[in-house]
């Protein structure tokens, strides 16, 4: 058995790749990286800001009939106060409102990020875009626990080929913060941040250089933490998987 896990840019998991020796596996259209926990594989795939990539392709590429686990993580804005930035939150459950369609996470593998440190979270929000002012996060935090954009589509991707899936996320801003600059005006179309456009923003609002300073750094931080937070995660699952296999 296998593990898959996605982040959505190399900057989230490039904290993960310091800490574990993560092969590089090129592909015409996308990349994946892979290490070894023991006598398991798993797998790393980037999807793009809201899937955006030619991710799927790649997954079933990847895939081979061998992934047993799937867990979707990266980072997130929290929505509702409870929850810091650098916080590890692990959903029971995906809302994705466009698809009308809820993802529910596995039971025992929310039962081991809990016991490992994360927070459980009744559900994330699956959004088709980035979610900027906290007047939009307290409406969303009516029903949502926490906000992020590629959960829903990979999980329901994933189960469909019969993983167990879950979502871990890092909290990247907090519920009472607006995002420093208008993200969905500076991503490409691949999904990916261009730092042409994030300049383009910048200089057309200077005076937010202080928060966009604040947040990249809020930003590193919960990347940091929710990686190694993953190296430990999924070496348990790992030891887990080699011990059952062991006694069969």
């Amino acid at each position: 058995m296998r593990i898959l896990v996605t982040f959505a840019v190399v900057a989230e998991f490039a904290p993960w790749r310091k800490i574990r020796g993560f092969s590089e596996n090129d592909d015409p259209r996308n990349k994946w990286f892979t290490a070894r926990f023991g006598e398991i594989e798993a797998d790393v795939l980037l999807t793009g800001i809201g899937g955006k990539s030619a991710w799927l392709e790649t997954m079933k590429r990847v895939w081979k009939g061998d992934i047993g686990i799937c867990i979707s993580s990266g980072l997130a804005g929290a929505l509702r106060p409870e929850y810091k930035a650098g916080d590890i939150l692990a959903a029971r459950r995906i809302q994705v409102p466009a698809q009308q369609r809820t993802v529910e996470c596995d039971a025992d593998l929310l039962r081991a990020a809990a016991g490992i440190g994360a927070r459980e979270a009744g559900a994330f929000y699956s959004a088709e875009k980035v979610i900027l002012s906290k007047e939009e996060k307290a409406e969303l935090g009516k029903a949502a626990d926490a906000v992020e954009m590629e959960s829903g589509d990979v999980l329901y991707r994933a189960a469909a080929l019969g993983g167990r899936v879950i979502a871990i996320r890092g909290i990247s801003d907090e519920a009472d913060e607006d995002l420093p600059l208008d993200f969905n005006r500076v991503s490409t179309p691949s999904g990916e941040v261009s730092m042409k456009r994030v300049l383009g923003e910048v200089a057309k609002h200077p005076t937010q250089i202080p928060a966009l300073i604040r947040f990249g750094h809020q930003s590193k931080v919960a990347a940091e933490k929710l990686c190694e937070f993953l190296d430990k995660y999924v070496e348990r699952l790992a030891s887990g998987i080699n011990a059952k296999e062991a006694s069969r």
